[in-house]
């Protein structure tokens, strides 16, 4: 029974009193209501907080950090005025010109940059060297210029360091016997100091420098706001994800800067090498250890890269190579979690007593042990399969799929023309596709600047970047190759690479080549016959029609009719190479005519309010003529 206006009638009081309440044993049971902490937590689940968000929430509104928010935006203001200037309005008058300076442009933008970071510091120093990793999107004369930043600060005086370590931890006399109030290393974000454990342990405790995360959540969150600038300016746009390439260096930053990170981190590394003798990871003491306050074993011995030590403690420096590289392509291929920084610093040699009965000629033997976890990659399944599917793309020249692999790995920017690239894409198979390496070598010039002329806006515009893992994956390998030769000039460290490439794509129990084309190829044959066998003709017919559809690849003709009879048509032009110059000298003769004709305009503009007496504004007119004419003649484009 409803009421006039369509809703139902609440029940009578008095006849609410004769029924029985069958809910209150599921309200007696049911929780009481979320406290604000529950609602948060079910929230950050529903939609998990992104690195911007959490700087804005923890950036500190103190008078100093709020100063330091500004200066790093008034910086940043300072250089886009500057880009707007040349690369909007002088662009407009005289692109070429512009084009031809941007380099050197840039790197003085970078240079001054570099000074801004080292006056700063800190997230500063960080991100000048986040970013001379980054050769996908950064030139690499720009690059050149950020290399030299180092991560080299004043050492914190023991006072300050002290309290750090009595705030975490409280009484010091009670954990450690001695601590060394020299440190034996410094850097933007923490420091290191010798130790010794009421236990006897010698251990190095890596303590926080103390205000650090304040500033690198009041840096991080202007760096935001600079990135969203950046992304309105489509000649920055179209390289660059200003706001990805933030949030990858905040994501790895803020991982950087929790000491309980790299402390998960490095007991997963000792858990991994439990059983490996050749390979020692030092001992973290949990008990002393907080999100501020890093105490592990101290293993300090022979650096990896000196040699001279080596070669007296008789150790083979071709087995460490080897030890080396079967190390790393285990973390890589097998673990698919690798330490990432994996320079000399970072890596030492513990000679072993040698056994008495060790054959005549043999090497000292030796642990190798790594230190400093906070730097970790890892390959994950969504790689993995992202590098089966691209393999099986080229294999079965399929150009759209090819770019969906690149999409799925992170290749592309969110602004790339998929539909230009999928057409590059298919025009490079047509030319290489089948060949082998001595035939791809013998490929003429001429083909190839052909396609490049084709799609030279691709070249121009560069829609590509690399994910911050390929990053860490291409450095840790590059770096292994440079310090394997180093230590044995004749070791190649490629053979073992090639090796577990090979094997991880065609043996991975979850994504290998083998299984993608078998579901790609004898899945759909083997459905027609399943069919037969049943007898469920309508099922053969139509799987027998997909399996014809996808065995046989369509040709263009028909590809366009049934685009054609659907709608969905789209006719492009492009310029034949010599129309496209002939337009381009139009261009420049365009150019050249409005260059003359400023020229006049100035001149005659000059001539005019100086014999009216007013000198100065004539003699900045002919400045200026003065300017156009020397582009006029001494500029082609």
């Amino acid at each position: 029974m409803q009421d006039t206006a369509g809703r139902v009638p609440s029940m009578p009081s008095q006849f609410k009193a004769m029924l029985p309440d069958v809910m209150s044993e599921g309200r007696a049971a049911a929780p009481a209501a979320m406290t604000a902490t529950q609602t948060a937590r079910v929230v950050a689940v529903a939609a998990p907080e992104t690195i911007e968000d959490k700087v804005g929430r923890l950036r500190p509104k103190t008078l100093r950090m709020q100063f330091r928010y500004l200066k790093t935006l008034v910086f940043a203001l300072r250089l886009f005025v500057r880009l707007i200037f040349w690369q909007v309005y002088v662009a407009k008058l005289f692109p070429n010109t512009i084009k031809r300076g941007n380099i050197p442009r840039w790197q003085k933008y970078a240079r001054e940059f570099r000074y801004f970071a080292i006056d700063m510091g800190g997230v500063m120093i960080k991100a000048g060297q986040f970013a001379s990793t980054r050769a996908d999107v950064i030139p690499e004369a720009v690059i050149a210029e950020l290399v030299s930043l180092q991560d080299e600060v004043p050492t914190v005086p023991y006072k300050q360091i002290r309290s750090v370590l009595v705030r975490e931890l409280g009484d010091l006399a009670a954990r450690y016997t001695s601590i060394d109030e020299t440190p034996i290393a410094a850097a933007s974000l923490g420091q290191v100091h010798r130790a010794i454990l009421k236990n006897g342990d010698r251990a190095v405790v890596k303590i926080q420098r103390p205000g650090i995360r304040d500033i690198v959540y009041t840096d991080m969150a202007a760096l935001f706001i600079v990135a969203h600038v950046a992304r309105q300016f489509n000649f920055i746009r179209r390289r660059i994800d200003a706001i990805g390439l933030i949030e990858e260096f905040g994501r790895v930053l803020l991982e950087e800067i929790s000491y309980e990170t790299e402390a998960n981190h490095a007991e997963r590394f000792k858990t991994m090498f439990a059983d490996d003798p050749g390979v020692y990871i030092p001992t973290i003491y949990r008990a002393d250890c907080t999100d501020y306050v890093l105490t592990m074993e101290d293993v300090s011995a022979i650096k990896l890269n000196d040699y001279a030590a080596l070669d007296a403690a008789g150790i083979d420096r071709h087995e460490i190579a080897k030890r080396l590289m079967d190390t790393y392509t285990r973390q890589i291929f097998d673990e698919r979690f690798f330490h990432a920084d994996p320079h000399p610093g970072n890596l030492f040699i513990y000679p072993l007593a040698r056994d008495a009965d060790a054959p005549a000629g043999t090497g000292t033997p030796f642990y190798l042990i790594f230190i400093d976890f906070g730097m970790i990659g890892t390959l994950t399944p969504e790689i993995v399969q992202g590098v089966v599917n691209t393999l099986a793309a080229v294999i079965t020249r399929d150009a759209h799929r090819l770019v969906k692999s690149y999409q799925e790995l992170g290749f592309l920017l969110p602004s790339a023309d998929i539909r230009r690239i999928e057409e590059a894409t298919e025009a490079v198979f047509q030319k290489v596709w089948g060949m082998n390496m001595s035939e791809l070598s013998s490929v003429s010039f001429d083909a190839v600047q052909d396609i490049g002329r084709e799609f030279g806006d691709l070249l121009r515009e560069m829609p590509f970047r690399v994910p911050q893992d390929f990053i860490y994956l291409g450095r840790t390998v590059g770096i292994l190759s440079g310090m394997t030769t180093s230590l044995d000039p004749s070791f190649n460290p490629w053979e073992d690479i090639q090796e577990h490439v090979q094997r991880l794509i065609t043996t991975d129990k979850d994504s290998n080549i083998f299984k993608e084309l078998q579901s790609q190829y004898l899945d759909p044959l083997m459905e027609p016959l399943k069919a037969l066998m049943n007898g469920d003709a309508q099922a053969f017919l139509a799987s027998s029609q997909m399996l014809v559809r996808r065995l046989r690849r369509p040709s263009p003709v028909e590809g366009m009719l049934r685009d054609l009879i659907s709608g969905d048509a789209q006719i492009t032009t492009r310029l034949a190479a010599q129309h496209r110059r002939h337009l381009e000298r139009i261009e420049v003769q365009g150019q050249r005519t409005t260059r003359a004709v400023l020229f006049a305009t100035f001149m005659l503009s000059g001539t005019m309010f100086y014999t009216s007496g007013d000198v100065s504004v004539g003699g900045l007119l002919y400045v200026l003529s003065a300017a156009v004419f020397v582009l006029l003649v001494f500029t082609r484009k």
